[in-house]
């Protein structure tokens, strides 16, 4: 067994390699960028080195340095995480010929798998089920008929040079493949100039469903079950789960052993998933390979008790596997979902800055820990304090949870998505808790078009189910009733003068346009010791018991008889009387006040915000790339203003209406802020 390893990486998969290393007796060197000097992987590490500047092309991608790094401390092997290097089979065959081990497949499998014409060839040839499909142009529609029927119905016609949704057809019938083809090359030959046409199997109500497997040097190769990763936005998954919900055992194991009849193909060794499109009869074609650890494998752990990242350096070092197929388990019910640094409300922006507040739920499970099962699990590279950088992906965390059952887990993992306090920047677990509660979801009917049906306008606060939004009034009632409970009995009141408690309020709910509403409280219990009260809002009658502290961000309780995890906080300095309450995705930004004061505020003037309409803000914090106009220029509606990079994306800002530039307020290679302005247009 190695003494040594390195791992080639950052953020919570490089932590998580740490620890399994840890518990393996094997010491770890970390690398970082100038960027992550502070990061949690860096102080984990037993040793680390520098490689470079912040961006991933001048340090996390230099082989050169990191195979010198290795070699410098004394590594005996590579680990190198997903994402960056992973993947690169030259950067595997040269730690090889640098003596250094890759803790992953070999060069030539990941050549192999890495090439999707040759992958696909591969695949046919080891008996593997691929998208069938006639792939050299059609020249005629009563050909493309022939052909359509020869797969079977629905298939896809496509032109070769399509995009954009032009030069795209489904056709179920021999009518429409006849039109479809027609309408197709036309278009392709209006919009592209290219009118050649393909036709494939059209997989109706796709999902993308995964098989890990794992291979060692002897030739032994098993299959891990099955991953769900159907829900995605733009192709990047948002939620797994393992097992899914969705296929019967038999295609299971069909899927696994198809798995595993390509791995052997390719001699693979280490671990790594296959990856299938499924459709609604549970008929399933390959997609591809990836010859890597995926960051969703702690659900493939948490049902089989395996530690993945263990099995991976074992084999690296030449031990046989320990457990066959049939010893493989499949145990309860796993759900993961990928916190993200981005603001739901604000399509997904990348969101940077300092974790002020970084609290995650209490674990229950841990990496590499396989006796502690059915419980909650936080792998994650950040820490309180600690800085977002806008170099690298937006993943700050992932939550795990493993229940005995689907509907067990799912109730566990919205309980923690509640509890998870992350200030400072924003996070995406209001869309995760959204997609947690949607019956969609909750029924496993969903497939990979579920994110794109039902929020195809991005994501709202309207969008977040809340099966009962009186309870958010009675929550805030309740804490305030607690609050005013505490300061009535401060001593050294000056008579008459004293905090008086009262049992009627309302809770304002703040809008920002100024349309706030206004719900009568009542609270007619109150037991101090026990934390109980009893609020009625609108007929509606919540009974809460909660023994949190007053400055608890977190709360947990129960209402009517159900446990409950919310959370309650004061508001800013510029709203120091307001309430945030937040739970299961939803939002209430509000102020508790007597029933006068209520009439008062009512009064109140609204003041709107100011006229921000002549100038470009910039949506996020990023770099600023490129500022496209000058002082003076006529510019267009729709016409490019500046370029903004934050997290490996690039977002381009245009005009919004027609205008002069007046002034650009920021230059190219600034460190933008959300909302700074960059240009402002005249008059």
């Amino acid at each position: 067994m190695f003494k040594k390893i390195l791992i080639a990486n950052r953020g919570e998969i490089a932590c998580r390699v740490i620890t399994t290393a840890r518990k393996m007796g094997i010491a770890t060197v970390a690398v970082y960028s100038e960027a992550d000097r502070e990061a949690r992987h860096v102080r984990l590490a037993d040793e680390a080195v520098l490689l470079g500047p912040p961006p991933s092309r001048e340090s996390y991608l230099l082989a050169d340095k990191i195979i010198e790094a290795a070699k410098q401390t004394g590594a005996q092997a590579i680990h190198p995480g997903y994402g960056f290097l992973s993947e690169n089979e030259r950067f595997a065959q040269r730690c090889e010929d640098e003596g250094i081990v890759f803790i992953g497949p070999k060069a030539h499998s990941i050549a192999a798998m890495g090439d999707k014409i040759a992958s696909k060839k591969l695949a046919i040839q080891a008996g593997v089920n691929t998208i069938p499909g006639y792939n050299e142009p059609i020249a005629s529609a009563q050909q493309a008929v022939e052909i359509a029927k020869g797969i079977g119905y629905p298939v896809m016609i496509k032109a070769s040079a399509g995009g954009g949704g032009k030069g795209l057809r489904v056709a179920f019938t021999d009518k429409e493949a006849l039109e479809g083809f027609t309408a197709c090359q036309n278009e392709a030959r209006n919009s592209f100039g290219d009118d050649r046409i393909f036709i494939e199997k059209f997989v109706e109500q796709p999902r993308h469903i995964e098989i890990q497997v794992l291979g060692d040097s002897q030739g032994h190769v098993i299959y891990l079950n099955e991953r769900e990763c159907s829900i995605q936005r733009r192709h990047q998954k948002v939620i797994e789960e393992a097992p899914s919900p969705f296929i019967s055992e038999a295609t299971r194991q069909a899927m696994g052993e198809q798995a595993v009849a390509l791995a052997k193909a390719v001699q693979y060794q280490s671990a790594g998933t296959v990856e299938f499109v499924v459709g609604k009869d549970q008929d399933f074609y390959f997609l591809e390979m990836n010859t890597r650890l995926q960051v969703e494998h702690p659900v493939t752990e948490c049902i089989t008790g395996l530690d993945l990242v263990e099995l991976m350096i074992r084999v690296a070092a030449g031990e046989p596997l320990a457990l066959t197929q049939q010893q493989v388990r499949r145990e309860g019910w796993a759900i993961e979902c990928r916190i993200n640094a981005e603001d739901p409300f604000r399509n997904f922006l990348p969101s940077t800055g300092r974790l002020v507040r970084f609290t995650p739920p209490k674990e229950t499970m841990w990496q590499a820990d396989r006796d502690h099962l059915h419980g909650v699990r936080v792998d994650t590279g950040v820490f309180e304090g600690g800085e977002i950088p806008m170099y690298y992906d937006s993943m700050i965390a992932k939550l795990i949870v493993h229940g005995n059952d689907r509907s067990e887990a799912i109730a566990k993992m919205r309980e923690a998505l509640n509890a998870f306090v992350i200030r400072g920047i924003n996070s995406n677990i209001p869309f995760q808790s959204a997609i947690l509660a949607h019956p969609d979801f909750v029924s496993g009917g969903f497939n990979t078009g579920f994110i794109a049906q039902h929020y195809s306008t991005g994501f709202r606060a309207e969008d977040v189910p809340h099966e009962d939004a009186g309870f958010l009034v009675a929550l805030a009632a309740f804490v305030r009733r607690k609050s005013r409970e505490r300061a009535s009995g401060l001593s050294g009141q000056l008579p008459g003068y004293g905090v008086k408690v009262g049992k009627d309020y309302c809770v304002i709910a703040l809008d920002t346009r100024g349309e706030h509403s206004y719900h009568p409280v009542h609270v007619d219990e109150f037991v101090g010791e026990s934390g109980y009260a009893s609020v009625q809002v609108a007929g509606q009658r919540y009974k809460i018991t909660s023994s949190s502290r007053l400055n608890d961000v977190v709360i947990h309780g129960d209402v009517n008889g159900s446990h409950f995890v919310a959370q309650v906080e004061r508001g800013s300095t510029k709203k120091p009387l307001a309430l945030i309450v937040q739970h299961n995705g939803t939002r209430l930004e509000c102020m508790v006040v007597s029933p006068k004061m209520a009439h008062l505020h009512q009064l109140m003037p609204f003041k709107a915000p100011p006229d921000l309409s002549k100038y470009v803000l910039s949506p996020m914090p990023g770099l600023l790339v490129d500022v496209a106009v000058t002082v003076g220029q006529h510019v267009q509606a729709g016409e490019k203003v500046a370029v903004i990079e934050a997290m490996k994306m690039e977002n381009v800002l245009f005009a919004t209406a027609d205008g002069v530039v007046a002034k650009v307020l920021a230059n190219k290679g600034e460190s933008l802020v959300v909302d700074q302005p960059i240009v402002e247009f005249g008059a």
